[in-house]
């Protein structure tokens, strides 16, 4: 009689884990000196293996809270980095833009005013605090139509020269 004959279904095969588990119990049940003996045994190492649970438990919170503080710290270490980087590049920028305005002023002074004005303002926000409102753009461009107005109205006018 074959397994596809019996009406018995067929015992699943036992991974190396399950089987040695089941040979321990096996042994501690003959050591013992039978089911009831180890049923004792089991009853009374549970507490422990209860305690043990649960200090597993609170190991793998705190693994779980010190990954969460490394993680915060390194966001944090970046995002001061990223401040500290646009600190730096808009007091580069504003020291451009003054050195720029006063090296021109003598000569060409609607463009000194279009560098020292407004525009170095609106870019030291953007670049310092990471924001810009629409009034700043509002004021930008009324200063450049200020400044390209003066401009005109300050160069000669071009004709025939005799």
């Amino acid at each position: 009689m074959s397994e596809q004959n019996s009406g018995a279904s067929p015992v699943p095969p036992l991974d190396s884990a399950t089987s040695a588990g089941l040979e321990i119990a096996m042994r501690w049940g003959a050591a013992l000196g039978g089911p009831e003996q180890l049923k004792i045994a089991f009853d009374a190492l549970e507490p422990q293996l209860k305690r043990e649970h649960q200090i597993k438990l609170k190991q793998m919170e705190m693994l779980a809270k010190a990954a969460e503080r490394s993680a915060r710290e390194k966001r944090e270490g970046r995002n001061h980095a990223f401040r500290m980087t646009g600190v730096i590049v808009g007091a580069v920028i504003s020291t451009a833009m003054l050195g720029a305005g006063v090296y021109v002023a003598k000569d060409v002074w609607w463009l000194s005013t279009l560098l020292c004005g407004p525009s170095l303002i609106a870019l030291v926000k953007i670049f310092v605090l990471r924001r810009s409102d629409p009034d700043d753009v509002r004021l930008l461009g009324r200063a450049a139509r200020g400044a390209s107005n003066a401009a005109a109205q300050a160069q000669p006018p071009s004709g025939p020269t005799q």
